[in-house]
């Protein structure tokens, strides 16, 4: 119970070297916050659509992206604009035409598909 803080040890413990794996496992508060961010990014569907998207074809436009997805402009723009804000895609632009790529690989791992 070498992991368990001061402030818990009367806590009641059935498996110590269970707690410590839990306690490892939660690691830095700041880390933890960051995902449970990347989570909630992922928690809705637009975004999760567009996310996913993304990360199958690559660098992509809005214009492509509204055509793929059925959702329109307005609203692939909109969602595209706090995913940036997020740091979860980035920009690059081609003359005119501004194409949104993943930019963060946590979110990229969460998206791969699981072979099973």
């Amino acid at each position: 119970m070498h992991l368990l803080p001061a402030e818990r040890r009367g806590q009641r413990v059935i498996d110590a070297e269970r707690v410590c794996q839990a306690i490892t496992a939660i690691g830095d508060l700041d880390a933890l916050r960051t995902r449970a961010e990347q989570f909630a990014l992922l928690a809705d569907p637009t975004r999760l659509t567009l996310l996913t998207c993304i990360h199958a074809a690559g660098p992509i436009s809005v214009s492509d992206l509204a055509a793929a997805t059925g959702i329109n402009d307005t609203t692939v723009s909109q969602t595209l604009r706090h995913l940036r804000a997020s740091h979860a895609v980035t920009t690059e632009r081609d003359g005119r035409v501004v194409r949104y790529q993943l930019t963060d690989s946590a979110i990229t791992s969460l998206l791969a598909p699981k072979i099973t």
